[in-house]
């Protein structure tokens, strides 16, 4: 943590022990040798009969891009983005539960894409925590200095399609703020997100220069990427808020056994019965409200 005018007031105190310096010496592996896989795991639970009735609704699809965009509009509009921190949650359970954070609304598509046969993998990705002050602009200093992101990738056509270009559908600007309703789920569907200074997701060695935590320079980085945001309309450029690259797994599940998740358990388990009913945005909220279908307003009033 660092305070004073214009610098950085993340805290490692929520944060796994030790984990900065394990994550700092792991060495990323190359994607090509990561082939992903559409079987079920403990947090890609497709196999779970409430999962694959959702999958059921977009087999009828053209093409598996189209499925994969038709499961993403309905998980946008039928799970509620709040900010829990359980990455490692089952699919299921976010479904049945009616509310999830990107981290497990991103884990539902890639459950539904196995579950209709498509391969996925993802990208271990350490995010600077400035990146979500926007989100937190009260209790900065409790924001963890790191954040481990899953983003995935999805096998189509023969090549790896990273979630930031599954649509290719840019809006007017371009532009993510990490502010209001619009998580990075519900971003992939307005602009491309890359999370690559040269602009592309896909084979990145690590991303920066700096080894992970070292943020000297954070407030021009974010500032940088705010400017290639705004100057690009097919895509927002977040490489500068990236402090390093794990490499790729096969499944999310793998990545968080290895590197753990952001915080530790205590802080998990504290916080949790907070963020996990904190509701992203009050105007995309009530949308998701009004949007939801009668199982799922009923699934989230028995929980």
């Amino acid at each position: 943590m660092r305070d004073g005018a214009g610098t950085d007031m993340t805290s490692r105190l929520l944060m796994a022990y030790n984990a900065r310096d394990k994550r700092a010496g792991a060495r990323p592996r190359p994607p090509e040798d990561i082939r992903g896989s559409t079987r079920a795991t403990a947090i890609l639970d497709h196999d779970d009969p409430l999962v694959g009735r959702l999958a059921h609704r977009v087999l009828s699809e053209a093409t598996p891009r189209d499925a994969l965009r038709s499961a993403h509009r309905i998980i946008a509009h039928t799970v509620r983005p709040v900010y829990s921190v359980e990455d490692r949650r089952p699919v299921s359970r976010t479904l049945r539960l009616g509310r999830g954070s990107c981290s497990q609304r991103m884990a539902t598509l890639e459950a539904v894409a196995r579950a209709v046969r498509v391969r996925t993998r993802v990208r271990g990705l350490l995010v600077d925590g400035t990146f979500w002050y926007p989100r937190f602009p009260h209790v900065k200093p409790f924001v963890p200095e790191q954040v481990l992101l899953a983003w995935p990738e999805f096998r189509v056509d023969g090549t790896w399609l990273p979630v930031g270009e599954l649509f290719n559908a840019p809006g007017a600007d371009g532009q993510y703020t990490n502010k209001g309703g619009e998580t990075l789920f519900d971003a992939v569907a307005r602009t491309g997100i890359t999370w690559d200074d040269d602009g592309t997701t896909t084979g990145a060695a690590p991303i920066s220069a700096s080894a992970p935590g070292a943020t000297a320079s954070t407030s021009a980085s974010a500032a940088a990427s705010a400017r290639a945001c705004a100057a690009d309309g097919t895509s927002c450029d977040l490489s500068a808020h990236v402090t390093a690259d794990l490499g790729h797994f096969d499944d999310r599940d793998e990545l968080f056994r290895r590197h753990g998740q952001t915080l530790c358990w205590t802080a998990r388990a504290l916080t949790e019965p907070i963020l996990g009913r904190w509701s992203a945005g009050t105007d995309t909220d009530r949308s998701r409200r009004t949007t939801a279908t009668p199982r799922t307003r009923a699934s989230s009033r028995r929980a």
